[in-house]
């Protein structure tokens, strides 16, 4: 028989209270979003390792901080945001947001030749994301890849959801313009 599932809530508020086994769990459940938001920020697997490091170990530290007035993942990920923006400055050259696309099966009748363009395309759209402003890259990475709602796209870029619903369509407008 295994043990009944816990409520976040009750993970951060055991986690705030130094148990390490709930700060575990809250860092499983959490890392890989984490690190995908810090790599796409940097563009670097290892920059984008420790950036996930950095932000995971200043999310625990300051777990007293957080309110709730978001949903954890989402303070969560602006503190990644934030980690990957500093590791980003410390660096002498900028990195951008790299659009990374899922590798998703083909049905068995889809040709190869279907395969290759559709490949070859989201690899333009991913170089036509770097073009961006910044702030509009980001939400409509974070839109596309993490699938953050309006309001979480928002809160993660500090601003308010319609400035976030209106970089997330600028965004798209503009890559559509470029992918002609």
């Amino acid at each position: 028989m295994s043990p009944a599932p816990v409520s976040e809530a009750a993970l951060i508020d055991r986690a705030r209270a130094g148990d390490r086994d709930a700060q575990e769990v809250l860092v499983r459940q959490h890392l890989r979003d984490v690190y995908r938001v810090a790599f796409r920020v940097l563009g670097d697997r290892d920059l984008a390792e420790d950036a996930a490091q950095d932000a995971m170990l200043n999310a625990l530290a300051a777990l007293d901080r957080f309110r709730g007035a978001s949903s954890f993942r989402t303070w969560l990920l602006r503190i990644a945001m934030n980690s990957a923006l500093s590791i980003g400055r410390r660096k002498t050259r900028r990195r951008e947001i790299a659009l990374v696309t899922e590798q998703h099966d083909t049905p068995a009748e889809e040709d190869a030749e279907n395969s290759a363009v559709a490949k070859s395309e989201a690899a333009r759209a991913a170089e036509q994301l770097k073009r961006l402003p910044p702030k509009q890259r980001a939400a409509v990475e974070l839109r596309v890849n993490q699938g953050l709602s309006y309001a979480e796209v928002g809160e993660v870029l500090q601003c308010s959801e319609g400035a976030a619903r209106v970089n997330y369509h600028l965004g798209i407008k503009r890559l559509r313009e470029l992918m002609q």
